[in-house]
């Protein structure tokens, strides 16, 4: 569900009652840990937090207009995700990411490539995805995805 807001702030305030709490504790935990030169951001119909053009003017491969994505959060019909690009393309991050899961939750963890899918609002690892968030800065982004993403 692409929320057609135009800032995190209408997102928010758009958002169900029984998302808004849950959202809101894994934004402050997002941004409480963002790497430097990581900015929030709507980002296609949810919250983004990417690269902005001045830091990587080379914006996206997918669509140039639009600055270099490093995660977004949101609330989606059946669920809250987390899509965070890094885990997607550094192996040791996923490694790490599934252990400490499985150590932290109770239920399975249910994840597409760079998804991450919590049903269960109140089994939702607010600390993990905090921590996550500052396993790579952004100049290690860039290099990974120029490296393993972008098409040359």
């Amino acid at each position: 569900m692409q929320s057609k807001a135009t800032t995190p702030k209408q997102y928010l305030d758009e958002l169900p009652e029984d998302r808004k709490d849950p959202i809101n504790k894994l934004r402050q935990r997002i941004l409480d840990n963002l790497p430097k030169g990581v900015e929030e951001t709507m980002n296609y119909g949810m919250l983004g937090y990417v690269i902005p053009h001045k830091i990587y003017p080379e914006g996206y491969h997918c669509d140039p207009k639009l600055p270099l994505p490093f995660m977004n959060l949101a609330s989606q019909k059946n669920f809250i995700a987390v899509y965070s690009m890094v885990l997607y393309s550094k192996k040791e991050l996923m490694d790490w990411f599934t252990s400490e899961y499985a150590k932290r939750c109770k239920y399975k963890l249910d994840m597409g490539k760079s998804c991450i899918r919590f049903k269960r609002m109140d089994d939702i690892p607010f600390e993990l995805i905090g921590e996550l968030t500052t396993k790579v800065s952004a100049e290690e982004w860039i290099q990974i995805y120029e490296t393993a993403i972008k098409k040359k």
